[in-house]
């Protein structure tokens, strides 16, 4: 089973995702690895009353075994159903790699 595949299964295990956008970014990143950088978006009305960090740590728990290794780096979006409608730019670019040869 793929990295991706794993993150989202343990994802779609742990929340009620009304909507889920990964991509692998491993690409933009210098490194031999071909899955170790993802991007996360994530809409779901469990992130209702719960703060980013709050947020955060509940993805980042649902990924304790996948952190560090094979995963180097998830950047998450994660947004409630009505934080997402209302959202403009949903394009939530990410940023270059500061780092190696790119």
């Amino acid at each position: 089973m793929s990295v991706a595949q794993q993150i989202e299964e343990n994802v779609r295990q742990g929340i009620n995702c009304a909507e889920f956008y990964l991509e692998n970014e491993s690409h933009m990143h210098s490194g031999v690895a071909t899955e170790s950088h993802f991007k996360l978006i994530l809409v779901s009305d469990d992130f209702i009353g719960k703060r980013a960090v709050q947020r955060h740590q509940s993805i980042y728990a649902l990924m304790a075994s996948l952190m560090n290794n094979p995963i180097h780096a998830l950047a998450l979006h994660l947004f409630s159903v009505s934080e997402w409608a209302v959202k403009e730019d949903k394009q939530l670019l990410s940023p270059k790699c500061l780092g190696g040869s790119k």
